[in-house]
């Protein structure tokens, strides 16, 4: 289901309390960001603004969720005039973001909200959770995408995924990230995505006989019909194909020696006529597993991928945070910054990035203040898509984002994409950035200012 106004911790509402009664409502910009790369990650691939931009149209509190929150003994001691306002509130603030698709790097802003503060405090919790979900299964995806080396990339993990709105994202996130297909047939409705699958074991062991399953499935699906072929014998199924002139589009491997058994499988195909008939790989399969059977010259024309794709088994949580950079005092616009200790202090002030290309070639990025001008040649990343609470365009088609992050992707240095990267993409802050930084921590520090 969509997220809705109580999809936050408890913090952000006893927060939000607080500042209306301080009297502190003011205008404030927080910034969405990641600090550090998952392991064998040289970028990240943005996704999940859509539905990030559909929770803050649609931001509101029911009357029983008002009166729930009221009876709550967190908020027995709180004014009454908090109440009204969550009664009538609407998010009203501007957001810039990175369009879907794009790729990314460690402490580029994804997503800048401007709003009122307790606005933009309520939203933190719902606008990661989006946003870094689906970015971790796109960059996922696109690992496996490139791995493929062309061939068509089939998203099979809706039975992994922490929840049906979870696998329902999933496969958008991959399809952005440049899947072909997906088996959820939610995400074919709800975003148009290609639908592909064959059939599962159960449908050869429901028959007394193994060609009796196929040619059933083939009578209803004719030329579309695929066939999963290990429920016995994988070697012995295609030979029963052939001898059966059963002529299906494709044909499915699920276990054992795979460049093994495709090799065997492709040659009996080949030799009865069938050299149109696709073989499928799945099973547990990943980025890693998906270049080996290709580097030993598997015969191999697509790939099932699920459980590590639906939820990013090797990094299944992304660490985004969405921190404070600017805040109204006293009637004065003012950067702000934390100083933690361990990599976690932020940089302050609304940002934005430009990208650097040498050619056709992205070079490098550069991560400034928003008001500042940008360095020569430098292509911003962020753009405004919300303006007092709406949109400012109509919805990208998934398929325009998707074909946008190949195109992108496709900037990337060689060294960048590698499944095991060789360099590191060169990300460096301006000189306004640094001052800015430098004073503000002085301020914060008590030793300036």
């Amino acid at each position: 289901m969509p997220a809705h106004a109580l999809d936050t911790d408890l913090y952000q509402l006893t927060m939000m309390a607080g500042y209306e009664a301080a009297h502190a409502n003011v205008r404030a910009t927080f910034e969405l960001f990641v600090r550090n790369l998952p392991p064998n990650r040289a970028f990240l691939v943005a996704a999940g603004l859509e539905q990030a931009l559909d929770f803050l149209e649609s931001l509101r509190f029911t009357p029983r969720q008002v009166a729930w929150l009221r009876e709550s003994s967190y908020f027995r001691t709180v004014p009454d005039a908090f109440f009204k306002r969550l009664a009538t509130l609407r998010f009203t603030g501007d957001v810039w973001a990175v369009p879907e698709g794009t790729p990314v790097f460690a402490y580029e802003p994804l997503l800048r909200v401007t709003a009122p503060l307790s606005e933009a405090q309520l939203v933190e919790t719902s606008l990661l959770s989006l946003v870094t979900f689906q970015t971790s299964i796109a960059s996922k995806a696109a690992r496996i995408v490139w791995a493929a080396s062309g061939r068509d990339v089939m998203e099979f993990g809706s039975r992994r995924a922490h929840g049906p709105e979870a696998a329902t994202l999933a496969a958008r996130a991959s399809y952005l990230a440049g899947c072909a297909y997906t088996s959820n047939v939610e995400a074919g409705q709800r975003f148009g995505i290609p639908l592909a699958g064959t059939m599962a074991h159960s449908w050869v062991t429901a028959f007394p006989d193994e060609i009796e399953a196929f040619r059933h499935y083939a009578n209803v699906f004719g030329d579309r019909a695929a066939f999963l072929l290990d429920t016995y014998d994988t070697i012995q199924a295609a030979r029963r194909i052939v001898a059966s002139d059963l002529r299906p589009a494709a044909v499915r491997l699920d276990s054992g020696d795979l460049v093994y058994l495709s090799r065997q499988v492709r040659r009996i195909l080949d030799d009865a006529g069938l050299k149109t008939t696709k073989i499928v790989a799945s099973g547990d399969m990943d980025e890693w597993s998906v270049a080996h059977v290709l580097a030993q010259g598997a015969p191999i024309d697509a790939f099932g991928v699920g459980t590590a794709l639906s939820t990013s088994k090797d990094a299944p949580a992304l660490g985004g945070v969405y921190k404070l950079v600017e805040v109204e005092r006293d009637g004065m616009v003012t950067p702000v910054m934390k100083l933690s200790a361990g990599g976690k202090a932020t940089y302050p002030g609304p940002k934005q990035v430009w990208r650097q290309h040498r050619g056709h070639e992205a070079t490098s990025d550069v991560i400034g203040l928003a008001r500042e001008a940008p360095p020569s040649g430098g292509t911003p990343l962020l753009v405004e898509v919300m303006r007092g609470g709406r949109r400012t365009s109509a919805k990208d088609p998934l398929a325009a984002m998707r074909q946008r992050h190949l195109s992108l992707v496709d900037t990337l240095p060689q060294g960048v994409r590698m499944l095991e990267p060789r360099e590191a993409y060169p990300v460096s802050r301006s000189s306004a950035l640094q001052e800015l930084t430098e004073h503000t921590a002085a301020v914060v520090a008590g030793d300036g200012g």
